[in-house]
C-alpha cells in the first residue's frame, strides 16, 4: 500500500484524520479541509466526544481526574482532533478549566488542597488548550507568564522543578514538549521556544546529552493520544508545525520514524497509556492512521 494508496486509506478514516490529511498530504484548498474539519464536530469520534460532555460543562464528572476521560483530557484529545476553534462546548469547558485553576502565582492549580503552587505541565496542557479553541480572557497572560518563567536554565521545562515538586535541575521532554506546544506562537514567546527547541536538539529528541544512548525506551515507540507523554514522533510533529529549519540533529529522530514505516506503507500504533478512556479510537499493535497520518506529514516537511 504506497502513495496515493496510503493516502486514500487515510481518507477513508475520521473526520479528525480526513482533514488533516486533506490539508497536509493532499494539497486541498484551505475552502476544502477547512469544510472537513467542521465535521469534526458533528461526525465520528468528536461528535462522541462532545455528547458525553456533563450538563455543567465537565466530562467525567472532573477537571483533571478520572484520567483520560475527564474534562483536561478530553479537550487535549479534542485539540488533537482538530475541532474547530470557537467551538462553543470546549470554549465553556476551557473557561470552567481557568475558573477552576487560576492560581494566585499567574499559573494553574487543578488541586489547591494538596497543592500551594501551580504546576508546570498542567499549566502548559491548559494554556494550548485554550489558546487552540480562541478563549478571550485576560488571565491568559498570566498563565502564558507563568509558564515563561518556569523555564529552566537548560531551555528545557520540567514539572518537578518547582519548589515542592521534586526540586528537579535538568529539563523534562515530557514538559518541555506540552510547554513548546502552548507558546506556539504566543507573541513574546519566540526566544523561550527556541531555547526549548536547542533542548530536545541537544538530546536529538530523544538521546542522553552525555551518553548519547536513548534516553527512555518509550521515547521511541509512537502513541496516540499522547496524553502529557513525550515520544519521537510527537517531538517532530512540533518541528513540522513551528515551521522548523531542518537540522542536523533531527536526523536520528527522522531515521527513526521512517524505519517504523511498514512494508505496506503505513505506521502501527504502540500499546496506549494505562488509565480509562471513553472508546478506543485504533487498535494497539495495527496500523494507525494517526501515526500514517502524523509520520508522513513530518517525513514530507523534511523533504524524505
Amino acid at each position: 500500500m504506497a502513495g496515493d494508496c496510503v493516502i486514500d486509506w487515510l481518507l477513508a478514516g475520521d473526520a479528525a484524520i480526513r482533514w488533516q490529511t486533506l490539508r497536509d498530504l493532499a494539497g486541498a484548498s484551505e475552502r476544502a479541509w477547512q469544510r472537513e474539519q467542521s465535521r469534526v464536530a458533528t461526525s465520528g469520534w468528536g461528535a462522541r466526544l462532545l455528547a458525553l460532555q456533563d450538563a455543567d460543562g465537565r466530562w467525567a464528572g472532573g477537571v483533571y481526574t478520572p484520567k483520560w476521560t475527564s474534562t483536561t483530557y478530553t479537550l487535549l484529545l479534542l485539540r488533537d482532533m482538530g475541532l474547530a476553534p470557537g467551538n462553543a462546548q470546549a470554549v465553556r469547558a476551557c473557561r470552567l478549566l481557568l475558573d477552576e485553576g487560576f492560581w494566585s502565582d499567574g499559573g494553574i492549580n487543578l488541586f489547591p488542597r494538596s497543592w500551594k503552587r501551580s504546576e508546570t505541565c498542567v499549566t502548559a496542557m491548559v494554556l494550548s488548550i485554550a489558546r487552540w479553541f480562541g478563549v478571550d480572557d485576560p488571565r491568559m497572560e498570566r498563565v502564558a507568564e507563568y509558564l515563561l518563567s518556569a523555564q529552566m536554565p537548560d531551555g528545557g521545562w520540567n514539572c518537578r522543578a518547582t519548589p515542592g515538586f521534586g526540586g528537579a535541575t535538568h529539563g523534562s521532554f515530557h514538559t518541555t514538549i506540552l510547554a513548546l506546544e502552548a507558546l506556539l506562537g504566543w507573541p513574546g514567546g519566540a526566544q523561550a521556544r527556541a531555547r526549548g527547541e536547542e533542548f530536545l536538539l541537544v538530546h536529538r529528541l530523544f538521546r542522553s546529552h552525555r551518553t548519547g544512548e536513548v534516553a527512555k525506551g518509550d521515547f521511541t515507540r509512537f502513541h496516540f493520544p499522547p496524553r502529557w507523554h513525550y515520544d519521537v514522533l510527537r517531538g517532530l510533529d512540533y518541528f513540522r508545525a513551528a515551521g522548523a529549519q531542518r537540522d542536523a540533529r533531527l536526523e536520528d529522530a527522522l531515521e527513526l520514524a521512517g524505519a517504523r514505516r511498514q512494508g505496506d506503507g503505513r505506521w502501527h500504533l504502540a500499546s496506549g497509556y494505562r488509565g480509562k478512556v471513553f472508546f478506543e479510537m485504533e487498535e494497539a499493535g495495527q496500523a494507525s492512521r494517526w501515526n500514517t497520518m502524523r509520520a508522513l506529514r513530518v517525513l514530507r516537511w523534511a523533504g524524505l
